[in-house]
């Protein structure tokens, strides 16, 4: 977990104008992100719908290993990050129609358990696009303001990548 923390930082300091990270009344938590890309949805999602590039547009994420087509659920994908930990996640749901796909996590050094997220390219302002990562979970090993933390930290990164190679609005 000790490598994990190393990459908070940079995820933390890549965020910027996203949804704060909120606690629901039964203590699961759940983190939903969103920024605003000017690009059409088609062309957003032709870089983030692929379940197997993760590695090709999150800054934390060194390689991704897919079994499976990326299509189907049960597929399941094996990120490496940049300092060699591994996750391990399985695609829940995935429609290439409605620009979305779930998956959970199976295996983690994160500090969630029972890790559902779902990733999404909306239709935005002026033919542009909202991209809306969420998900909801509980802590482990970790108090439940940490636990929101390093995931809001992880979506910021990425949404602040997808931003940035995008022109965000």
């Amino acid at each position: 977990m000790q490598k994990l923390y190393r990459v908070i930082p940079l995820a933390l300091a890549l965020g910027a104008a996203f949804l704060p990270a909120t606690a629901t009344a039964e203590g699961a938590l759940k983190v939903d992100k969103q920024v605003e890309i000017a690009a059409p949805p088609a062309t957003v999602w032709k870089m983030i719908g692929n379940y197997n590039h993760l590695d090709v547009w999150h800054p934390a994420v060194a390689a991704s290993d897919l079994t499976g087509s990326g299509t189907s659920a049960g597929d399941v994908r094996v990120l490496t990050l940049r300092d060699g930990a591994t996750i391990t996640e399985r695609l829940v749901a995935y429609s290439d129609a409605e620009r979305s796909y779930t998956y959970a996590i199976e295996g983690s050094p994160l500090p969630v358990d029972g890790y559902v997220s779902t990733l999404v390219v909306l239709p935005g302002e002026d033919g542009g696009s909202v991209v809306r990562w969420s998900s909801t979970f509980d802590p482990k090993g970790a108090p439940a303001e940490k636990a929101s933390e390093v995931i809001a930290g992880i979506y910021d990164a990425g949404l602040g990548r997808l931003a940035t190679y995008f022109n965000a609005k």
